[in-house]
């Protein structure tokens, strides 16, 4: 029996996205503790059997003293718990939990969950986290990698060479998300699903929305997701224009993927994987979106949807429209090939077999 500490940004992150690895420690006799900002997912987690420890992370940001707080917390923590390895995702759980770990001499294992906009664009700030990461990782077990672009940037910095292995994303639970009957209403659906801000492409979601309605009226554009407030007004305004329907933060996206003909992703920011378009190509949803790590690796082009070039608000217009003129039949197929290719490459179980054998070293 070993007592696993899972680092994160959020609970909500850790049920959705790392249940099926919690499951499976649960069951092989494992203690597991997480520490992260609390929400709705906490009871989920605790029902589950785990220990939950309810922190401040704050994401945005390099504050020194809330830095240096949260690194102090991940050590009280840890002194508390004992855990033979500690488990970290996302940007600031990954660098303070990995240097609480180096100093209290406990076996750590990161995962790049993407390098966030402070990262990949070169600047001051860009050095200095390259600067905490190589520092952070020296004594690092293993890092695990969504996308091989990731990867690169890691290794190009010598940032913890030799400790690296590539993971598919997070993985889709495929008995969770399967696939769903194509509908075959006489309006084509489409959906964005993300935070509302201008990374992810909202832009150009919304002024395809507008163009496309227009030209063809048998359109539905949704839009999923917790709002940045520089969008407030700008949603509102077009969901009464009857352009878009927005329809807030939905905790089961199945509900949504049921009535939608395609998922629509124009996204340029930094991820690792996105689950957006794995859940919806294990749904059987044909999908578009961007010719950018993360993205790339999921969709081939033409056959489970199509690639648009970032930023670039004409392109994907022209992909919708691309996507529009095909016959309901090769929609559907679409569908069908995405889920095939999910089922492939993407499968959640690769990843938890993954941390298994990873874990068993530390006995």
């Amino acid at each position: 029996m070993k007592k696993i500490l899972i680092l994160a940004n959020d609970s909500v992150y850790v049920y959705n996205l790392r249940r099926e690895l919690i499951e499976r420690f649960i069951s092989e006799g494992h203690k597991v503790f997480i520490a992260s900002e609390g929400g709705e997912s906490v009871s989920d987690l605790e029902n589950m059997g785990c220990v939950h420890y309810e922190i401040k992370v704050s994401r945005h940001g390099m504050n020194p003293a809330d830095d240096l707080a949260l690194l102090g917390k991940y050590k009280k923590i840890i002194r508390e718990i004992g855990p033979e390895v500690v488990l970290t995702y996302n940007i600031k759980p990954n660098i303070y939990g990995a240097v609480a770990c180096k100093s209290l001499k406990v076996p750590c294992i990161a995962n790049i969950t993407g390098l966030g906009t402070a990262v990949e664009n070169k600047s001051v700030v860009q050095s200095i986290i390259v600067l905490m990461y190589r520092y952070a990782f020296t004594d690092i077990k293993k890092v695990f990698f969504q996308n091989s672009e990731n990867m690169q940037f890691f290794a190009d910095r010598k940032i913890a060479p030799g400790k690296y292995d590539l993971l598919p994303g997070s993985g889709v639970n495929l008995q969770r998300f399967v696939p769903l009957e194509y509908p075959s209403s006489e309006k084509t659906e489409f959906v964005f699903i993300a935070r509302i801000m201008k990374e992810k492409g909202i832009d150009q979601y919304l002024e395809a929305a507008e163009y496309i309605r227009r030209k063809y009226p048998d359109t539905v554009f949704h839009v999923c997701g917790f709002c940045e407030q520089a969008y407030e007004e700008k949603l509102k305004e077009l969901s009464d224009k009857g352009v878009i329907v927005y329809h807030g933060m939905v905790k089961d996206i199945k509900t949504i993927l049921r009535d939608v003909h395609c998922t629509v992703h124009p996204t340029y920011y930094p991820e690792g994987m996105s689950n957006v378009l794995l859940e919806s190509c294990a749904s059987a949803r044909p999908i578009i979106t961007t010719d950018r790590s993360g993205c790339r690796e999921i969709v081939d082009d033409g056959i489970n949807g199509y690639v648009c070039r970032q930023k670039d608000g004409a392109d994907l217009i022209e992909k919708i429209e691309r996507f529009l003129a095909l016959p309901f039949e090769e929609k559907r197929k679409m569908g069908e090939n995405g889920r095939r290719k999910v089922e492939r490459e993407f499968d959640r179980e690769i990843v938890v077999k993954k941390y298994l054998e990873a874990i068993e070293r530390f006995e």
